[in-house]
């Protein structure tokens, strides 16, 4: 039946038209293959041209079949029911469903991911790596196409004839048209068309995780940028304390009611904790120049929003279902692909062991007289058909089958350890999650107590009731304790954004929208929705 439909078509597309009988009934139609009914004169040339063209349509029947090698599946991924850390049931709405500038919502962070995503280098990079990928589709189906190409070759030349008639020079100009076409029966050139597209489909994956590797990135070294902006803050303070109390000391050693060692233990403590500035600065220039390269300028200082405790905590939205995971994570969409690759690759190794069916045609002129090699009288032609396969190859063909198989495990072991890892990224980040709410309280509350406990030395100690020793004891479990609280402030914003990167965050958004002046605020509530 395919065979039919394809001899009709191709009939009808060349005008092959001709009146035929069937029964009382007389009309114009395409030629069928078998007419039984109908007597119909054909002449010799006319049943050639419809031989050539039913065994152009088995040739096309046989390209449509199945190509060789094995059909792609998704490896199976054992995803537990909850992850681990999950708090109450798991839902299928998820944090990952909202755009960044949802979750992050401080205006100066969303102007420096904005511009990020601008001008990141990286992702300017992975760009031209998904154009690379794309255009290796073009390259990898062209072999489908029959090749036309020209050749024009022009020679003189002088020979040599009998001895005694003496020498000739002649010229000889050459011009034809090539013709060939490898006809892919078994779906070699199909499989590699199949990898060249699967690995574009990586290279968009990779382009996603770029973009939402940058906006975590950036995201956690702003966090990063303002807790050390609240150390050099308590480094100030915990400096003009210490040298107030260095003051106090001195004054009192003076006028003999202090003694000697306290005013150097007061002056040791001032010391440390002006070092402690030099450090907090170092480590401000240091992270200010890590966003500047993130931001694809030059290194410089960055502009700063609300501090570091007045940074607002995104909305409440669960982790969503584990399997989610194999569908938004960009990495994991990513080993995907690698894996369709390499086993459309196993398929073009299969197809090197096969036979290569090819036509090849060429026309042109051949003459002495350069004039004359369009006309009829220097015409060459010739058609041709070719079947070529390998019969000894040195096992190249049996190593390189093999290669392609153990590329294809190496792309599935690959997926499987990408899956799992985050299972186990999404699971740390909820746990840490839960477990810096009670760590934070706790810290605040060690804060208070040190805080009334240097008040109180300090009344102490100018009532006579307290040594020089309670005093900086006091003053020195004090400030250290106030890092640790700006460190898990610090861990709690940054790990919402270590959740939202596990998560595949942003996966529905269209690359092209990431920027939050890119989407309308309609876009930003549906995507919420």
């Amino acid at each position: 039946m395919s065979v039919a439909v394809a001899v009709a078509l191709t009939n009808d597309a060349l005008g092959i038209r001709r009146p035929r009988a069937c029964g009382q009934r007389h009309f114009y139609g395409p030629l069928p293959l078998v007419a039984p009914d109908c007597q119909v004169r054909r002449t010799a040339s006319l049943r050639g041209i419809e031989r050539c063209f039913l065994a152009s349509a088995l040739i096309t029947f046989m390209m449509v079949g199945c190509a060789v090698g094995p059909n792609y599946k998704r490896p199976p991924i054992d995803a537990p029911e909850v992850t681990r850390g999950q708090i109450g049931p798991a839902e299928a709405t998820s944090l990952a469903d909202l755009p960044w500038w949802q979750v992050f919502q401080d205006p100066v962070l969303q102007q420096l991911v904005a511009e990020a995503i601008r001008q990141n280098y990286d992702l300017k990079s992975a760009i031209a790596r998904i154009e690379q990928s794309r255009q290796q589709i073009g390259v990898a189906r062209a072999d489908l196409l029959p090749q036309i190409d020209y050749r024009g070759e022009a020679t003189r030349q002088r020979t040599f004839l009998l001895p005694g008639v003496g020498n000739e020079t002649f010229n000889l100009f050459l011009g034809t048209f090539n013709f060939a076409w490898e006809i892919d029966i078994w779906g070699r050139i199909r499989r590699a068309t199949e990898s060249a597209r699967a690995e574009y489909l990586a290279a968009e994956a990779f382009r996603r995780g770029v973009l939402l590797t940058l906006v975590s990135d950036v995201a956690q070294a702003y966090f990063e940028l303002l807790e050390l902006d609240r150390e050099l803050e308590i480094a100030h303070l915990s400096t003009d304390t210490f040298q107030s109390t260095l003051n106090l000391f001195t004054r009192q050693y003076k006028g003999g009611v202090g003694t000697r060692l306290g005013v150097s233990r007061a002056a040791a403590a001032v010391e440390q904790a002006a070092a402690k500035i030099q450090d907090a600065e170092r480590a401000i220039v240091a992270k200010e120049n890590q966003l500047s390269t993130l931001l694809g300028r030059n290194p410089g200082s960055i502009p700063r929003g609300a501090p570091l405790a007045a940074q607002g905590t995104p909305p409440a939205v669960p982790a969503g279902l584990p399997a989610q995971l194999l569908e938004r994570r960009p990495d994991i969409v990513q080993a995907e692909e690698a894996i369709v690759a390499a086993n459309a690759n196993v398929g073009v190794a299969v197809g090197n062991f096969l036979p290569r069916v090819g036509l090849t045609t060429l026309y042109g002129g051949l003459n002495p007289e350069i004039e004359n090699v369009v006309k009829g009288s220097g015409n060459i032609w010739a058609i041709a058909g070719s079947l070529t396969g390998p019969i000894f190859q040195g096992g190249r063909l049996l190593s390189n089958y093999r290669a392609s198989k153990a590329a294809w495990e190496q792309a599935v072991q690959q997926y499987e350890a990408k899956a799992i890892n985050a299972f186990a990224e999404v699971s740390d980040a909820l746990v840490s999650q839960d477990k810096l709410k009670g760590i934070r309280a706790r810290r605040e509350g060690a804060v208070k107590a040190l805080q009334d406990a240097v008040d109180i030395s300090l009344e102490s100690y100018t009532g006579g009731t307290a040594t020089y020793f309670e005093v900086l004891e006091a003053q020195q479990q004090l400030f250290p304790a106030q890092d640790d609280l700006a460190r898990t402030t610090r861990d709690q914003l940054t790990v919402v954004v270590l959740l939202y990167r596990a998560l595949g965050g942003g996966w529905n958004l269209d690359v092209d929208h990431w920027a939050p002046n890119e989407a309308p605020a309609s876009a930003m509530e549906d995507s919420r929705s």
